[in-house]
């Protein structure tokens, strides 16, 4: 039987093209290329929405808090044995007037419902893979971003990491294999999407017990 690996994250796991402002293909995008790499072995959900928060409602956009809709997201594609987490970028949006703790500790209550929501095999929870997203570039075209959200998110790495120790769950910090498009500074590259999804299969496969 497949292992149902679950990707829940923004438009970086939806695939938005930093150069053309579409979509990647299937197999560009780093859930599609970790579905390759992985094999048949592993069935891999995307979950990629485009503006998705951690747990803040955008007035802008209602329908992104990552909050609402994760538990009907797992319950949807239960069994679920792994939730792939890669969110946090557009809680740095200056409406927002949150802080970097303030975004991992979102994140946190994102790991909470995971945890709590017997959705894996057996009613058991879902083991988690956090990933902490790139970085925004300090000349990001994105005015919604700035002044403060680069600086910002240089510290959620950290704040990830601490919140995966404490909590038990994988870590990989994507800033290790992956960086925004000179162009816009925000989205992946396309290489990124090949690196990030290498980097992913490689810490399933080592090291979690799926």
């Amino acid at each position: 039987m497949a292992k149902h690996l679950l990707c829940y994250g923004d438009s970086n796991t939806w695939g938005y093209d930093p150069e053309l402002g579409e979509r990647f293909s299937r197999y560009q995008r780093w859930p599609g290329l970790l579905q390759r790499i992985l094999g048949e072995r592993y069935y891999v959900v995307e979950e990629g929405l485009c503006g998705r928060t951690t747990v803040f409602s955008d007035p802008l956009m209602p329908f992104c808090s990552g909050a609402e809709y994760l538990r009907p997201c797992l319950e949807s594609h239960a069994p679920v044995d792994l939730c792939i987490l890669m969110l946090g970028t557009n809680d740095l949006k200056t409406r927002f007037g949150v802080s970097a703790q303030e975004i991992a500790m979102g994140m946190g209550m994102l790991l909470d419902i995971i945890s709590a929501s017997g959705t894996g095999r057996k009613e058991t929870a879902p083991q988690i893979l956090l990933i902490a997203p790139a970085p925004l570039a300090e000349n990001t075209q994105f005015v919604e971003f700035l002044p403060d959200g680069p600086g910002k998110s240089k510290r959620l790495s950290q704040l990830y990491r601490r919140l995966a120790e404490e909590r038990g769950t994988a870590f990989l910090d994507a800033a290790d294999y992956a960086q925004t498009a000179d162009l816009e500074g925000v989205h992946l590259t396309l290489e990124s999407h090949h690196q990030l999804a290498s980097a992913a299969a490689s810490c399933i496969t080592e090291h979690m017990t799926l």
